[in-house]
């Protein structure tokens, strides 16, 4: 089968089409950097990770761009919370989120345009939608696009116009000077302390559905081929994105994707209800690997439980891939990371050109750990080693390394633990088992675990 995706402007699995054969332009849209991101960011940016991951794997050219926005009303406020500049702010802030993102091994963007540096390109297209009647000026206020007459807005919330401004109207401190409470802000005049750029129009910043309008065709063109970011971003900020394009009438994006988000103990992570969990800490306690298994254990579009238990199976589950390729090595079994066997690589690719399901993919590549080690059981070298190569390489296609380095040469810092495993083996060859866990023990509290294999036991620090 071709690869199908859920669009989201259409509400159903669709063929992928390209703009170019045999490549891929993707615009996800990135952080708002005011504080250290969250459980949320990870999810979003292992998903696009994967999709770029294996539309790369299976011989497509993908060229992805990604956003920052350092000029937002929350970096404004901490900027004048904390005494410092809006800058400062930002900077901080996209460092800390590279960080976690390198920790995450998640591939860089091809292009990653930052808010402030695409002012002029802003500026721009608001110009142009003035131009066309599409937007208007509110005198102190800045510039606002007009809904109104735009028949399709709503179309990728699967609302219709009507709907929305019934809604909208209903709502307290709706602007009233506003031609529509649906309108939205392309430009805000400039307050007193707070960034500013001159325009035509007076000195002032962007509104957030402008950026990525400017940003993606500068990065991609017209007409580029997958839209993604989290599903909170459907609307309001992506169908105001749509709706200026449509405007200026210029191609867009041919496919919408976005990812669910994350819930912690059952419900919707957010700060309002103390579950915000910062990205860090989650990697801490179950490492990045781990956190790259759960993201893909569930549909993309699915909200993901991600607790404290959740990611600790998860860590258990990533310590079972690594004693099994320590396994593999140890035996003497030779793995690739670039070999699937042709009945496991059509099994991995049904599963992925099925809107990328991931669980049905993951499900595969533990079914062929199972038979690997079932294969060195029965002492069947040549299998094992073809079997393992192909659970090991679909790992790598979706971003999970595994540890196939068996652990004989030591260094001379680990002459103690040499030794106690020496005393261990003896212990064993006497039948003194009562002596030979006590040392396992011991090793354990020094963070170190022992696995026994049928070519001796082996040892790695957890």
């Amino acid at each position: 089968m071709t690869l199908q995706i859920f669009d989201t402007m259409q509400r159903r699995k669709v063929p992928f089409e390209s703009r170019r054969s045999g490549e891929v332009a993707m615009y996800v849209c990135g952080p708002t950097v005011y504080d250290v991101p969250h459980l949320g960011h990870g999810r979003t940016a292992l998903t696009y990770d994967m999709i770029r991951r294996y539309l790369g794997w299976s011989g497509l050219v993908v060229t992805m761009a990604s956003n920052v926005t350092d000029i937002d009303d929350k970096i404004i406020r901490r900027a004048e919370i904390e005494n410092r500049t809006e800058s400062d702010v930002a900077d901080e802030f996209t460092i800390a989120y590279d960080k976690q993102m390198s920790r995450l091994e998640i591939l860089p963007a091809d292009s990653r345009p930052h808010a402030t540096q695409f002012i002029e390109g802003m500026i721009d297209v608001i110009g142009q939608l003035l131009k066309n009647d599409a937007a208007y000026e509110l005198e102190g206020k800045g510039i606002y696009f007009s809904v109104q007459n735009d028949t399709s807005y709503g179309q990728l919330a699967g609302r219709s116009l009507g709907q929305l401004l019934e809604d909208a109207g209903s709502r307290v401190g709706v602007d009233k000077s506003k031609k529509s409470p649906l309108d939205f802000a392309l430009w805000k005049s400039a307050k007193p302390g707070e960034p500013s750029w001159e325009t035509p129009w007076g000195r002032g910043r962007p509104g957030w559905h402008t950026e990525c309008v400017a940003m993606s065709l500068s990065a991609l063109g017209e007409g580029f081929d997958i839209h993604g970011g989290g599903d909170d971003l459907t609307f309001p900020h992506h169908q105001n994105e749509l709706a200026q394009v449509n405007a200026l009438g210029r191609p867009f994006a041919r496919h919408w994707i976005h990812s669910s988000m994350v819930n912690v103990s059952g419900e919707k992570m957010s700060k309002s209800l103390g579950n915000f969990t910062n990205l860090e800490e989650a990697i801490d306690i179950a490492g990045p690997r781990a956190l790259r298994l759960l993201a893909l254990q569930t549909h993309y579009r699915k909200a993901m439980e991600m607790g404290r238990d959740s990611l600790m199976a998860a860590s258990e589950a990533v310590k079972r891939l690594d004693s099994f390729g320590r396994r593999m090595a140890q035996a003497g079994v030779t793995i690739s990371d670039a070999e699937i066997d042709e009945v496991s690589k059509k099994s991995f690719i049904s599963a992925m050109d099925d809107d990328f399901s991931t669980p049905s993919a993951v499900d595969t590549a533990f079914r062929l750990m199972r038979q690997a080690n079932a294969a060195l059981d029965d002492e069947n070298i040549a299998d094992a080693s073809k079997i393992a190569s192909s659970c090991v390489s679909i790992f790598a296609v979706l971003g999970i390394s595994i540890d196939t380095v068996a652990r004989i040469e030591q260094e001379d810092s680990d002459v103690e633990i040499e030794a106690m495993m020496k005393r261990r083996f003896e212990a064993r060859s006497e039948k003194n088992f009562a002596v030979a866990d006590q040392i396992r023990d011991e090793l354990l509290q020094m963070g170190i675990t022992v696995e026994d294999t049928p070519n001796g036991a082996v040892w790695f620090k957890a």
